[in-house]
């Protein structure tokens, strides 16, 4: 199998999972947000206030745009599809899977998080998460090749259901 690309609101489990479900499958590690604090030498928090969301966006896009792997899972940030040729580069380069994520599972892990300290996108002043989800929900499923509903499932059963719906065998990784 080629990479698996993970995609999805932020707090969605792309890089918790993420991480657990390469090593249970023996495959490499891609954190795309921190390729792109790398490359641009700074904390995402600190890119969105140097750049801007529009700034912040173009960053993410060339870094994802550049992404070369093989056999990884792939960790996105949860902005990456408002790039396009991110996301036909990481479309062409595995199996894109967007861990669905409802409104109330979304406000419920983001609970007390101060999400502009996390790096959160929003390219609306005073837009709820709700209106996020709103937003991005049509463009995560236009990419998407596999949806995984991971409502009410911790890190472990995320891995399960992404490795159930691409028929892989997921272990415990030791």
């Amino acid at each position: 199998m080629k990479n698996i690309v993970l995609i999805g609101m932020p707090a969605s489990g792309k890089s918790t999972a993420g991480v657990l479900l390469a090593k249970s499958i023996g495959y490499g590690f891609i954190d795309t947000d921190l390729l792109l604090q790398k490359r641009e030498g700074m904390l995402l928090r600190d890119l969105l206030k140097e750049r801007g969301t529009e700034g912040f966006i173009d960053a993410e896009e060339k870094t994802n745009a550049e992404i070369v792997a093989d056999r990884c899972v792939i960790a996105t940030g949860g902005s990456v599809v408002y790039g396009e040729k991110a996301m036909l580069n990481l479309k062409s380069s595995g199996t894109i899977v967007y861990l669905k994520i409802n409104s109330e599972t979304l406000n419920n892990r983001l609970k007390g998080a101060d999400i502009f300290e996390r790096g959160v996108v929003m390219r609306n002043r005073g837009e709820t998460l709700d209106e996020l989800l709103a937003e991005r929900a049509p463009l995560y499923e236009k990419y998407a090749d596999i949806t995984v509903d991971c409502n009410g499932l911790d890190p472990e059963g995320t891995v399960n259901a992404v490795a159930t719906a691409l028929d892989i065998a997921a272990t415990d990784g030791n």
